[in-house]
């Protein structure tokens, strides 16, 4: 497994990673530990979570994803040999309710990243977070996915960036995070955080954590830039398009209605090329993913070990320049459909 830079941090991480979403709802704590197990064997360090999962999200699981890591990072005394990175969540931008996580009046302000902090580090079971990730934005923004940008003004009570960045700066000199990153951020966020950082003494965030699949590459309009030219790298979460880029998905009948008939048509015409290549359109597209030079890691994320060993089978291809070409051309007929 390659070993990537972590931002300017003295971490490495796995160009793989795998994310734990489900663990605690669809995939219980067996099927959990044998994912993780199948993951260290596979050389990935990186294990992704947030203090909100699993998903869906509800009170009644809140914080079992991390407990589950937790529980079995303990079991196999392997804490100094994995990267955990958990995440704070925001205030309801896109997601809808979750008055279960401290109120309705949950901010990225320092009270609500303290109390975050030290229950993630309580359900881990361990004294310090890798990375501690805003899971989005406390200003609110154009939602993920969107096609054009809508101007939405701030809050009243919208909480500065410099503050947050603030707070986590304590939670760093504290020992109890050692480097921070962003989620669902917009360009302008990512260099107001740089700029912030360099000209106030704050942390510097090492990574930012957006979609990035086949299916949606917004990301390369804006993010990929700063993530090379700063060494803010991706960690790319839903590579796989929420599930729809692999075959399986395609030929459900009725068709998922997550999924647009646009979005099944270029998927259609993924598997194809892919096909054409001698693989399976997962594989495909998890290794596009972690070819791109903006890319840190590319996180897996299963419900199962089953969908995780099929997934794993990717880490060791190279897509040829000649299909990296092939499905830019795809690209160019149907950039992100919705």
């Amino acid at each position: 497994m390659e070993l990537r830079q972590l931002g300017r941090t003295d971490i490495r991480v796995s160009a793989v990673g795998l994310g734990t979403m489900t663990f605690g709802s669809k995939t219980p704590e067996v099927d959990a530990f044998r994912q993780l197990d199948m993951a260290v064997d596979a050389g990935i360090n990186l294990f992704d979570t947030a203090e909100n999962y699993p998903s869906p999200v509800i009170a009644e699981t809140q914080g079992r994803s991390e407990e589950t890591l937790g529980r079995w990072i303990a079991s196999r005394s392997i804490r100094n040999r994995v990267i955990v990175a958990t995440k704070v969540t925001g205030p309801e931008n896109a997601v809808g309710s979750m008055t279960h996580i401290r109120g309705a009046n949950r901010r990225l302000d320092r009270a609500n990243i303290f109390a975050a902090i030290d229950g993630s580090l309580r359900r881990l079971g361990t004294d310090y977070i890798d990375l501690y990730q805003l899971h989005w934005p406390d200003r609110v923004i154009t939602t993920t996915g969107r096609a054009r940008f809508s101007h939405l003004p701030d809050p009243p009570d919208v909480v500065p960036i410099e503050e947050t960045l603030a707070a986590l700066g304590e939670l760093v000199a504290a020992g109890k995070v050692r480097h921070i990153g962003v989620c669902n951020e917009t360009p302008w966020g990512v260099m107001r955080c740089l700029t912030l950082a360099q000209e106030r003494d704050l942390p510097r965030i090492a990574t930012i954590q957006n979609g990035y699949s086949l299916l949606s590459r917004q990301f390369e309009m804006g993010l990929a830039e700063i993530a090379m030219r700063e060494q803010v790298g991706l960690i790319a979460f839903s590579p796989l398009a929420r599930g729809l880029l692999t075959e399986s998905a395609l030929h459900k009948t009725p068709p998922d209605p997550r999924f647009s008939v646009k979005r099944l048509a270029v998927t259609a015409n993924y598997v194809d090329l892919a096909k054409r290549h001698g693989m399976d359109v997962s594989t495909m597209a998890l290794a596009f993913v972690r070819q791109k030079p903006f890319t840190t890691s590319v996180l897996m994320a299963a419900s199962n070990a089953a969908q995780l060993e099929g997934n794993l089978k990717s880490v060791d291809v190279t897509l040829s320049k000649e299909l990296l070409k092939e499905i830019d051309s795809l690209h160019d007929e149907s950039p992100n459909p919705r």
